[in-house]
């Protein structure tokens, strides 16, 4: 693969902010990724720019890019990003770290142009690599309906302590899951009685986690979806203690896990992610187990800010039997070479993965080729917003492409 040109850019993500982007142009044409940038984090997540800032990493850029420029690499898997990584490891020695979102935007556009120098889409490169060209299965989406916690503003002075109600389909095709998450986020808000959007394009409301969850209920049946809840409980977690706001509530880490647990019976939820602050890998386990005891139906206990996306966690959290799932956010460990290592674990111990956007997205769909071609079970995209549609989209492309 001869490379003609490398052009980074700023872009503005879908909450405004200044976000990376990487043009490279090869014999091939012309391939572009841009990054996105998540709101609520977890600790252990590399840090999306140099410490300078986002400024310091793109002057890094623009004085790395052209040291690209006419060379060739020899690109055929995932691993052989081994090359491009070594210059950028060699250039940080001097000038510091680029961060997640460059890294994550450099070695995903070099991942494109390489699948298109070996005559295939990125998704077809990935899965190629990956599970060795066998079909994939479409994913399912989750979408998020209703919004809390860091996502959403005050309504009246409150909000739900929650970030995310989640909607889940379970249909034979995706573009049939995408229009009834639509139809289903239109019914919510009319129940809701609002028009008021967060910055992931979920409802807001001044209700409580309890009240949302009611009108979940109602409009999952009416859809026959499931329920699913990003709890972000290390978002409202403080020196020991669960701070609940909307009902000025403080719980324990025993009393958490009980009220996780009795939601999840109460609402049949299919789906918790982060359902305990980010470092109670026993709080996870304890979940876990409670919910596996019913034994009616499989209810995914998901990492996020537990695991990041990083080997080391995800290898902690299933030996200690804390998740059987998780959330894969490729630019939460910079390293696409991370995230095939993390995939291929996943599989091997038959871990759900849920391949995630973040709530400041750009109009790249390079997340929906990584999910089909790696093998992600789900799509966390949101249901609305042309930064998430877009996602869908391409996946419901890829969905007609196999058919």
């Amino acid at each position: 693969m001869f490379v003609k040109e490398v052009v980074p850019s700023l872009v503005k993500n879908s909450r405004g902010e200044r976000t990376v982007q990487i043009e490279l142009e090869t014999y091939e044409g012309k391939f572009v990724v841009s990054a996105p940038s998540g709101k609520s984090k977890g600790k252990s997540e590399v840090p999306d720019y140099n410490s300078k800032g986002i400024g310091h990493s793109f002057k890094m850029l623009k004085a790395f890019c052209p040291k690209l420029k006419h060379q060739n690499f020899l690109i055929k898997k995932i691993d052989d990003l081994k090359e491009l990584v070594g210059l950028m490891k060699r250039f940080e020695v001097k000038h510091g770290k680029f961060g997640g979102n460059v890294d994550y935007a450099m070695e995903s556009v070099f991942l494109k142009a390489a699948a298109a120098d070996n005559g295939k889409e990125l998704w077809e490169f990935v899965n190629d690599d990956v599970n060795d060209g066998r079909k994939p299965k479409m994913p399912m989406p989750v979408g998020n309906c209703i919004g809390g916690g860091l996502h959403s503003k005050l309504i009246k002075g409150k909000r739900p302590d929650f970030q995310e109600f989640l909607l889940i389909p379970k249909e034979k095709s995706f573009s049939r899951a995408v229009t009834v998450n639509l139809r289903a986020y239109e019914e919510a808000k009319h129940l809701l009685k609002t028009r008021k959007r967060n910055d992931e394009n979920a409802w807001m409301t001044g209700k409580t986690n309890e009240e949302v969850l009611e009108i979940l209920k109602s409009v999952a049946g009416k859809y026959k979806l499931r329920i699913g809840l990003d709890v972000a409980a290390s978002s409202f977690y403080d020196k020991g203690y669960y701070m609940y706001k909307n009902k000025e509530l403080i719980r324990d880490k025993v009393d958490q896990s009980d009220y996780i647990e009795r939601l999840v019976k109460k609402f049949g939820i299919f789906y918790v992610e982060d359902g305990m602050q980010e470092e109670d890998f026993g709080g996870f386990k304890e979940i876990l187990n409670v919910v596996e005891k019913e034994k009616k139906s499989k209810t995914l206990i998901v990492g996020d800010d537990l695991t990041t996306t990083n080997i080391r966690l995800v290898r902690r959290a299933v030996s200690s039997g804390a998740i059987n799932a998780m959330i894969v956010k490729p630019n939460q460990i910079g390293s696409m070479i991370e995230v095939k290592n993390v995939v291929q674990f996943c599989k091997k111990h038959d871990i759900v993965m849920i391949f995630s956007h973040r709530s400041g997205e750009t109009m790249d769909d390079t997340l929906a080729d990584y999910c089909v071609g790696f093998g992600g079970q789900f799509i966390k995209t949101g249901i609305y917003g042309r930064e998430r549609l877009i996602k869908l989209k391409r996946v419901i492309d890829i969905e007609r492409e196999l058919r």
